[in-house]
């Protein structure tokens, strides 16, 4: 394949794959936005569908609260012979209207009425029933001693026994109820007064039809969905299969939606990707789960995305091969040329020229190389000369190993002579000195540890003390952070020999070293500082900034400088008779 049709595929391959992917990334894009905020909306819709219910179901319970202290029923109940007939009709009629002006303006309430062993009060939307005292509904009111109660959903025939009816029959087969113990008192003359403890306490009971559920439900979720409401024991309350009412719904799953109370997740339910949403009532504790598959959500975008995207290919693609053919002929013409140079340059006719016709790139790349030729007789000699003196510098670099390497073995002998000869104090200097020597002439000059820089001053100071015998002392105040960070080799050696052999120059002894460390603010400062004869302010100048024999202090302010920059440093403070100070700044993060 030629150059002219790999650089064509080539050229079609780098539009087309950006493209694929910039589009797949649209695509994918698209639909994780679409996704996230219907998987929003949805939320929204299950949370507000509880707000609705609970509104609701809050004034049915305020309205039973209002019964506890409602005068009338106190002195029905109080004044109530169960044993007359005629006095349970009219107290029948009496409580159906004193129900009624509680709860028969909430359409969402079937049925209210209070049971008692001995008569059923209230309006009872023409539902038979037995003994409703025998009921789980009863038992667990009374159990309650007052408390509200929401039953969930239960299939009417079967709590009461009523199975002779069939589903023809009634329509409010399947119900959930709240039901409360009413313990009657009211107030009179600022006394409370409570019913007799002889009386039975009725229980109310409100019932509800399940469909109000699914009404509210099947309205606002979106078409394809599937929802639920479970209660605290996993019982299905209301839900779109209308055959799982009343059972219990065991997906291990809907676990961990119980400790969260509200909110949404994805999972894969049956291989297929849903957007659970979900939220607990704050009345009932019944937890509302609306389950909607990802592809019901985005099944009208897909369509409009691929076929745009498709069509914008197509035209793109077109496009991109028109462009392709014409810059093609642009780039293999000048192409062409440079080849037949280069075939007479890589033959060794270093003195081809390409004819250059134009000022765009190909006509600056040809000039290039035409300079390329010009130049290629020098660069063949200057790397001829180069290859010699590198051989010449690994010689004088193999030559200088052989220094130290002498040194050591000579210390190492005048060290064994001494130890022969019990000549312990010159053997500790002859070590110490050994150290120094390696610790100086290491090939590699970077920074190093302070525990490193400080070991080797001590082996100096030791050298130095036993030649002036005793003449100084030197203490170290080093904050242990610094021991965490390097700093150039040598920093301190100018100082301290300064201090030993001019500061302490007229004293007999007594002479001191302070050598401090700490940190501040992002820098660290070191301070060597001797109480000796002091430096005069025309001598620190002339140190400081201009030519003098303190060659190492020199050297050390340079390599500083050129290590951490100008803000870094050292600085000399002096007082003639009463020692000198050097402060080092360096920056704590190197």
């Amino acid at each position: 394949m030629t150059f002219r049709s790999r650089l064509f595929i080539s050229y079609i391959i780098l539009i087309a794959l950006p493209f694929l992917v910039l589009s797949t990334l649209f695509y994918r894009t698209s639909l994780k936005v679409v996704t996230e905020q219907a998987q929003k909306n949805v939320y929204e819709i299950v949370k507000k569908n509880n707000e609705v219910i609970d509104t609701k179901l809050k004034v049915v319970d305020q309205n039973s609260l209002a019964l506890f202290v409602d005068k009338d029923l106190f002195q029905i109940f109080s004044q109530l012979n169960p044993a007359k007939a005629e006095e349970l009709l009219a107290a029948d009629r009496r409580v159906s209207t004193i129900l009624s002006k509680y709860f028969s303006q909430n359409d969402d309430v079937y049925a209210y009425q209070l049971w008692t062993s001995y008569f059923t009060f209230g309006n009872s939307q023409n539902m038979p029933q037995g003994d409703p005292t025998l009921s789980n509904i009863y038992k667990q009111a009374v159990h309650a001693g007052g408390k509200m109660i929401w039953y969930p959903t239960y299939d009417f025939t079967e709590m009461f026994d009523q199975s002779y009816l069939s589903k023809s029959m009634i329509d409010y087969r399947y119900l959930y109820s709240a039901t409360r113990l009413l313990n009657f008192s009211h107030m009179e003359d600022s006394t409370l007064i409570k019913l007799n403890p002889n009386v039975e306490r009725p229980v109310l009971t409100i019932s509800f039809k399940s469909t109000v559920l699914d009404a509210l439900f099947e309205k606002s979720i979106p078409v394809g969905s599937r929802y639920m409401v479970l209660d605290s024991n996993d019982m299905v309350v209301a839900g779109s299969d209308v055959s799982q009412v009343t059972k219990s719904f065991n997906e291990n799953w809907v676990d961990s939606f119980r400790m969260t109370g509200s909110g949404t997740q994805r999972m894969k339910l049956n291989g297929e990707n849903m957007i659970i949403c979900f939220d607990r009532s704050t009345v009932t504790g019944w937890l509302s789960i609306v389950i909607t598959p990802e592809s019901a959500l985005v099944s009208n975008l897909v369509p409009v995305i691929r076929t745009s995207t498709i069509v914008l290919a197509a035209i793109l693609s077109g496009i991109a091969f028109l462009f392709a053919y014409f810059i093609l002929s642009r780039i293999t013409g000048p192409i062409k040329k440079l080849l037949g140079a280069m075939r007479s340059v890589g033959e060794g006719d270093f003195q081809t020229r390409v004819e250059v016709s134009t000022n765009d790139e190909f006509g600056i790349l040809m000039q290039r190389f035409n300079r390329m030729n010009d130049r290629i007789h020098l660069l063949v000699k200057e790397n001829y000369e180069i290859k010699l003196k590198e051989k010449e510098a690994e010689i004088h670099a193999l030559n200088m190993q052989m220094n130290p390497h002498f040194l050591y073995n000579t210390l190492n002998i005048m060290n064994w002579t001494a130890i022969e000869n019990n000549q312990k104090e010159l053997s500790k200097m002859l070590v110490c000195l050994s150290n120094m020597l390696h610790y100086t002439s290491r090939k590699e000059w970077g920074a190093v540890h302070l525990s490193e820089e400080i070991e080797w001053m001590k082996n100096y100071f030791y050298i130095m003390s036993a030649r002036f015998e005793g003449k100084f002392t030197v203490n170290y105040e080093i904050d242990p952070i610094l021991y965490d960070h390097k700093l150039p080799r040598l920093l301190f050696q100018p100082f301290v020999e300064n201090a030993i052999l001019h500061g302490f120059n007229q004293m007999e002894e007594g002479g001191v070293i302070l050598i401090r460390g700490w940190a501040e603010e992002g820098k660290r400062f070191f301070e060597i500082k001797d109480n000796g004869r002091g430096i005069n302010e025309e001598m620190i100048k002339v140190i400081l900034y201009k030519q003098s024999s303190s060659v190492g202090i020199k050297n050390t302010i340079s390599r500083l400088q050129m290590a951490y920059g100008d803000e870094y440093g050292i600085e000399i403070r002096s007082v003639p008779g009463s020692g000198t100070s050097i402060l080092i700044r360096l920056p704590l993060d190197t």
